[in-house]
């Protein structure tokens, strides 16, 4: 009897402590709506590095008459602080380059306050933030980006511009790659039925395409065979070679000009525009826009940079005992291009004018051989020193991985090669650090 009566007890015991622990239960559930400890752990939301619930943001445009010390002065800046933030940006990104219908916002604590804070775009990748309120100072702020690698490929038709463009790329990979085979392919004069293949980098926010990355190997097909190109990088060693490790570069590049176009070339015979006779035509004329930049084909000493009545504004360069180059009909020199400076392959020396005897803007591209002009598009430019010894093993490796990559891309179907894929939103402005 005593075992039975122990039972129940033990039984009335469990059913207490088993009701007991359900109401601590219900009395201890955590409200996640009003909880003060799960509101702070929740996501806040920012624009700019702002907290969007306690701040506002206002979007402006300067008109074309306009400029920002204007604006600033008539939204309750004070002129000292328009003046200090002048000064300050100017070393960093100033306040004056900002571009007449671009949009920037304005940042307020309060709706009806003067703003804390400018903040500029220059491009996809970058924000600069101006604060005006109690200390003026500038901040620049590089946007987090995923940078994907990708592949594209395509066989000319009509020019090379077209067929990358169906690709899905723009200018600004055409750039890429003419850069990493300047030495060993004609792009000014490509034919029907070549082929090129590309892996890259592209960079994106938010899933969203921004800008484009660095190409890390390149190959194209023409007439005189295949030309590749490989991205190698190390401590010591930084740019694009060929497969046997020597430079794609060679000491001289094909032409003094990007995006542009043959409008005259060497001639002996060629009937002078101007003079309305046949004059000897001793270089390669380059058409392209007023401003466009002109840079030296290979590394030098400025010999000239000076005007004639028939050249115009012009630089020569003394590369060697056997090279000179030269560069006619300029707008203007760069900053610091004068005699006796030394200039690098690549290196900005002036831009695309048309003074002296010119009927359009472009530059007449001249190159001496052993003191006699000659068509340098008919020469074969000597590549620069390989890599050294000791750098092979890493490069072949580097290179079989990415040779690998451009083998397993598949050239468009015909069908794709005359649809085409739209045109990338990608242009060259999302690739600068800033606008200038």
């Amino acid at each position: 009897m005593k075992k039975k009566e122990s039972s129940i007890l033990n039984l009335c015991i469990g059913a207490c402590i088993t009701a007991m622990a359900f109401i601590l239960f219900e009395n201890c559930k955590v409200d996640v709506k009003n909880n003060p400890i799960s509101k702070n752990i929740q996501k806040v939301e920012k624009l700019f590095g702002f907290v969007k619930a306690e701040h506002h943001f206002d979007t402006y445009n300067l008109g074309f008459d306009q400029n920002l010390g204007e604006l600033l002065l008539n939204q309750g800046i004070s002129w000292d602080s328009i003046v200090k933030l002048d000064d300050i940006s100017s070393d960093i990104f100033s306040i004056r380059k900002f571009r007449a219908k671009k949009p920037f916002t304005l940042v307020r604590e309060d709706e009806c306050d003067a703003p804390v804070c400018v903040v500029y775009e220059p491009n996809k990748l970058t924000y600069v933030k101006y604060f005006v309120k109690d200390e003026v100072k500038v901040d620049v702020v590089k946007k987090d980006f995923d940078l994907v690698e990708e592949s594209a490929s395509g066989i000319i038709e009509t020019s090379l511009w077209d067929a990358m463009v169906k690709s899905g790329l723009d200018i600004d990979i055409i750039d890429k790659m003419e850069d990493a085979l300047a030495s060993s392919v004609d792009f000014w004069h490509v034919e029907q039925g070549d082929e090129f293949k590309l892996v890259f980098e592209r960079k994106y926010i938010d899933g969203k395409a921004v800008a484009n990355g660095e190409i890390l190997a390149a190959a194209y097909k023409d007439s005189r065979g295949e030309h590749h190109a490989v991205f190698f990088e190390n401590e010591k060693y930084a740019g694009f070679y060929d497969l046997k490790g020597n430079p794609t570069r060679s000491t001289f590049l094909r032409s003094p000009l990007k995006n542009s176009r043959i409008s005259s070339g060497f001639n002996l015979r060629r009937f002078h525009p101007i003079k309305k006779r046949r004059i000897p035509h001793y270089g390669t004329d380059y058409a392209a826009p007023q401003g466009t930049p002109i840079f030296s084909v290979a590394d030098g000493v400025i010999e000239r940079a000076s005007f004639t009545r028939n050249n115009g504004y012009y630089v020569k360069i003394r590369h060697d005992n056997i090279h000179q180059t030269q560069y006619l009909h300029m707008k203007k020199f760069a900053p610091g291009i004068k005699k006796g400076v030394r200039v690098k392959q690549g290196q900005v020396i002036g831009q695309v004018g048309m003074t002296g005897l010119a009927t359009g803007p472009h530059v007449c591209f001249r190159f001496w051989k052993h003191g006699k002009q000659v068509n340098h598009r008919r020469l074969n430019f000597p590549p620069k020193d390989p890599l050294p010894e000791e750098q092979m093993p890493e490069f072949l490796a580097q290179r079989d991985i990415l040779i690998s990559k451009l083998n397993s891309v598949y050239f468009p179907s015909e069908e794709q090669l005359i649809m085409g894929p739209a045109l990338s939103e990608i242009t060259t402005e999302t690739n600068l650090p800033y606008e200038e």
